[in-house]
């Protein structure tokens, strides 16, 4: 009842706001756009734009945008004119009411005073074609990326699942990036030019699942590296911006519901939950108390009786378990964007505010585990929502423009897990798991652009501020045993209360990460050989602050050894009742406590860094672009009992060459070599034991960790036959020295993983990509209809140290997967008012789990998902209707041994399943509406 209260309450608000702007329009348009250089895309400062045969006119500020405002409707011609540039017209630009044309103009410079005094003319369809040649053409780095209208055109809720529409880029975990066959700590993130910071406590990660896809712009991955880019990736800068600064006005709202096959409307099982949960905050009830004992005087029994009962009825030992029907996964935006332009001073404001709610309901039932010795059966339910909020503000004077955007983030994941089944060396389970998750991310940056002087100098800063929190209130686990030979003796179960440790344990866990940056740069154009050239030189400083607690409680049965039948009795009860208020009163339980002394820690890093590059014309058809960068970092890890443990300090020089040959107007051949590199993340260097309860295995980190040094070569050929259209192939060659791998040792219950430097690793591969429109095959259906694939071929190696007698001595990296498909089948009629987008992905098994003494690494099979929407503008094209499909086909998840090593999964060989389970399909319905 309370949910759908919420729900009618969100829906009732969402109305009344479209109600109370109905009648919101404008009377006059505007024309806006960029200018830039045609070779090198390089955007022109003060260039003249004027109305023909009108005084009207304005120029380009510092990134080389106009705006022409409070135009009457009709059709315009410009003139845009430059020194040193042909002057250009443009005919026939369209301005509608309340709308803004955009136009990008690309200029063509002047090689002769004969050439100056020509005038260049073309329609505004022709110019805009110029526009994204040039954009697509004059790319510094070999990238790939995907932009806003793609991403509006995808069911994808969330970056991760955008991300895996990338040529040569897969998800893990549905939230880790792998890119170009390397996971998540050979790759780099960034927002808004700011970096991002790690997500998870005991690896470098971001969690991409964290950021809403409807608050992004564009994402780019960097595969090629340049100076200006930090150096700390090998597989992929993955470059995330949020939402620009509009060029017009405009209010948008948006709700929908969604369906899952196998969740919706059926039985779905919780512990005790919050009303705060439901906006993604717990309120605080699931957290240890203030004036709780600490661990020191619980290991050391410095907690007396009376203190004992009192801090263990502190905590909630709320155990129920209660049911329900699962309802519509639900969501709603609302996007504000404003701009007002200073026609005097040429002068603008802009803004653009953002808010985003997600709630789902999922259900997993009948999870197969099957493991050495484990054959078991998971139902799994698990509540989730996710609130977003965006703030971005740019103002542009002069020649300069000031930019300040803000992203928060923050997502609550409530699982319940009930588990039945056998371990063999034990006998029969039920195993309990309540596991709440709450994730926050935080982002700001702040950014100026400056023109200094009077050839285009700019002067480039950025201050950046980002802070994550991963916190863990209350992980419970209880585990129930049953002697095989008691299956048909009633009452039989037993708690595993006798000591705590994985099967009897509380959890808390909080991670609190900060990071500071700064940056400057400033880029002169100047003649080269009697050729256009631009010098650029800036510094960065990146500092990293991470505080990471732990404490592992639970409540061990205080054993009554002249009535052990009460200690029974008490292990029989129920979990409702397990740890009941009228046994904690009588003293039958002892709050305990298992930590180490390195589970908590605190690190920070620093990294200061310089550069200085060169991006050279050679003749009239090759560039090349070439510079060092020197990154110094600094180290420090410090536990609860020793301060300055681990200490790393070294010097590191990246240098960088990239060329473009353009063959002709549609067509490049790039060439790259670059060198990076991956730092041991502070977990890994730590020199002691942790558990690692997500990976249920004791981790060793290893203080000597060197860092791997990658160099990395790149060749692309790239076509461009027309707008919108691409085939560009690309291989690629990476050698690793120093990489930093795990070794698993699994000979006991609980494995052993440790961190090594492998003597030698590669990675080499191939990308493909092709994306065009199917108006060739002559039916007026296929002129809005267009075909785009992307393939990657990708194989690794990493040899694995002889001395811990491994099985496998080498094997792929994990993560890295031998093939990646992506394709996509887009239509578009009625003039654009229906769109139908058909996308499908594949991706080749690939290692989850790396083998270790006495079992073979494990691997995720293949599976085949595809993917549907259909979009309906109505309403004056100011509404839009969407229906999305997520995974049609709803194909098993399966992770396996390859036992008869034919490096393909089938389920009637001799190949052993260890899980396998469904996710089921998702089917949504949407609407949003733009004033």
């Amino acid at each position: 009842m309370k949910y759908n209260s919420l729900l009618r309450n969100l829906s009732f608000l969402f109305l009344l706001i479209l109600g109370t702007q109905a009648g919101y329009s404008q009377v006059n348009g505007k024309i806006s756009g960029k200018v830039s250089d045609s070779k090198s895309g390089e955007t022109l400062i003060g260039l003249t734009v004027k109305i023909t045969g009108a005084t009207l006119g304005a120029s380009t500020d510092i990134e080389g945008r106009y705006t022409l405002g409070n135009l009457n409707p009709g059709k315009y011609n410009l003139t845009f004119s430059y020194i040193g540039y042909q002057s250009k017209n443009i005919t026939d630009i369209e301005v509608l009411a309340g709308k803004t044309t955009n136009l990008d103009v690309i200029m063509e410079e002047a090689t002769s005073l004969a050439l100056a005094e020509v005038v260049i003319t073309a329609t505004v369809r022709q110019e805009s074609i110029n526009g994204l040649y040039a954009q697509q053409k004059n790319s510094v780095r070999i990238s790939d990326g995907i932009s806003a209208e793609s991403i509006r055109k995808s069911p994808d809720k969330n970056t991760s699942e955008v991300l895996k529409r990338v040529s040569g880029t897969t998800i893990q975990d549905n939230k880790f990036v792998v890119v170009r066959g390397l996971a998540d700590r050979y790759n780099s993130a960034s927002l808004d030019n700011g970096v991002l910071p790690s997500t998870e406590p005991n690896r470098k990660a971001f969690s991409f699942d964290i950021v809403p896809s409807n608050l992004i712009d564009n994402i780019i991955i960097n595969k090629t590296a340049t100076p200006d880019l930090a150096g700390d990736f090998a597989g992929g800068s993955v470059q995330i911006i949020t939402k620009n600064i509009p060029d017009e006005n405009f209010i948008s709202l948006g709700m929908g519901y969604g369906y899952n096959s196998q969740s919706t409307f059926k039985d779905f099982q919780s512990g005790h939950r919050n009303t705060s949960d439901y906006f993604g905050f717990d309120n605080g009830l699931r957290s240890i108390p203030n004036n709780f004992p600490s661990t020191r005087k619980i290991v050391n029994n410095g907690v007396g009786p009376n203190k004992n009962i009192a801090s263990i009825k502190a905590l909630p030992q709320d155990f129920g378990i209660s049911s329900g029907n699962a309802f519509l996964n639900q969501n709603y935006q609302f996007t504000l964007g404003r701009v007002k332009d200073f026609e005097k001073t040429n002068n603008r404001l802009g803004a653009i505010l953002s808010l985003t709610y997600r709630n789902s309901q999922n259900t997993n039932l009948g999870i197969t585990r099957q493991y050495h010795v484990f054959d078991y059966n998971d139902d799994q339910y698990k509540f989730s929502t996710n609130v977003g909020a965006l703030a971005n503000f740019a103002y542009t004077y002069k020649n300069s423009r000031i930019t300040l955007k803000n992203l928060y983030n923050r997502t609550l994941d409530d699982q319940y897990t009930y588990r039945t089944g056998n371990n063999k060396t034990t006998g029969d389970i039920r195993f309990y798991a309540f596991d709440m998750m709450q994730k926050s991310l935080f982002k700001t940056a702040l950014e100026g652009e400056h023109k200094v002087g009077d050839n285009n100098s700019k002067f480039k800063w950025t201050l950046g501020f980002g802070n994550v929190v991963n916190d863990q209130p209350d992980q419970r686990k209880v585990n129930y045993l049953r002697n095989v030979a008691d299956r048909n003796v009633p009452n039989s179960f037993y708690a595993g209360v006798t000591n705590i440790g994985k099967e009897n344990t509380r959890l808390y866990s909080y991670l609190n990460e900060n990071i500071y940056s700064a940056e400057a740069g400033y880029s002169l154009p100047l003649k080269f050989l009697k050729k256009s050239a631009t010098f650029k030189a800036g510094i960065a400083s990146n500092y990293r602050n991470r505080n990471f607690d732990v404490r592992f409680l639970g409540l061990r049965l205080v054993s009554d050894l002249n009535n052990p039948q009460i200690d029974n009795q008490i292990r029989t009860r129920p979990i409702e009742t397990l740890f009941g208020d009228d046994l904690v009163s009588q003293g039958k339980y002892k709050l305990d406590e298992i930590n180490n002394d390195g589970d908590s820690y605190v690190a920070n890093s620093l990294v200061n860094a310089a550069y200085a590059m060169m991006d050279n014309k050679i003749g009239e058809k090759s560039r090349i672009v070439y510079g060092l960068r020197v990154e110094q970092y600094d180290l420090k890890l410090s536990t609860l009992t020793t301060n300055n443990l681990v200490s790393q300090n070294f010097t590191d020089l990246l240098p960088s060459v990239n060329y473009t040959y353009s063959i002709t107007d549609k067509s490049n051949f790039r060439a790259s070599y670059f060198r990076t590199l991956a730092r041991p993340e502070f977990r890994e260097l730590a020199p002691f034991a942790y558990y690692d309860y997500e990976r249920g295995a004791n981790v060793q980190g290893n203080a000597l960790l060197k860092r791997a040094q990658i160099d990395n070569a790149d060749l692309r050929y790239e076509f461009f036959p027309s707008a919108g259209q691409i085939f560009s192939v690309s291989t690629f060659y990476k050698k690793f020295k120093n990489a930093i791998e795990a070794s698993i040792a699994d000979a006991n219950s609980t494995p052993d993983i440790s961190y090594f430097n492998s003597k030698s690793a590669n990675v080499y591969g191939i990308e493909l990509e092709y994306r065009k429109n199917l108006s060739f095959l002559g039916s007026e259906t296929f002129k809005n209809t267009n075909f785009y694939t992307n393939l990657s071929l990708i194989k690794s190696k990493v040899k694995n140290p002889a001395i811990d007698n491994l099985i496998e001595t080498e094997r792929p990296l994990v993560g890295q997967s031998p093939y990646v498909i992506n394709a996509g089948l887009q239509h578009s009629t009625l003039n654009n008012l229906v769109n139908f987008n058909l996308l499908y992905n594949r991706i080749g098994r690939r290692i989850a789990n790396a083998g270790g003494q006495q079992f073979p690494s494990v691997y995720e099979a293949p599976r085949n998902v595809f993917d549907f929407q259909l979009g309906y503008k109505i309403l004056k094209a100011k509404g839009e209707l969407k229906f999305n499909a997520n995974d049609i086909l709803n194909n098993d998840n399966v992770l396996y041994f390859d036992k008869d090593m034919n490096k393909k999964y089938s389920s009637t060989s001799s190949d052993e399943t260890i899980s396998r389970f469904k996710t089921g399909s998702n089917y949504s319905l949407s609407f949003n509406y733009s004033f």
